[in-house]
């Protein structure tokens, strides 16, 4: 017995949906590649925040 409330996707849309995600994901990993320095200067420099939000959070807890 078929569903009524539900309308099935149409396959062209469908399509262009998996088209255009795989374009971002290529661009996505090509950015990636072209500003690997860039990228980890970011990273490193977050790490340190990282750090201390994360103890903050450990002592939160452990006062419970």
């Amino acid at each position: 017995m078929a569903e009524q409330g539900k309308a099935k996707p149409k396959p062209f849309k469908v399509a262009v949906k998996v088209i255009v995600g795989l374009v971002l994901i290529i661009l996505g990993i090509l950015a990636i590649i072209r500003w690997w320095d860039s990228l980890w200067t970011v990273v490193r420099g977050c790490a340190g925040l990282f750090l201390f939000l994360a103890g903050a959070v450990t002592i939160l807890i452990a006062k419970e």
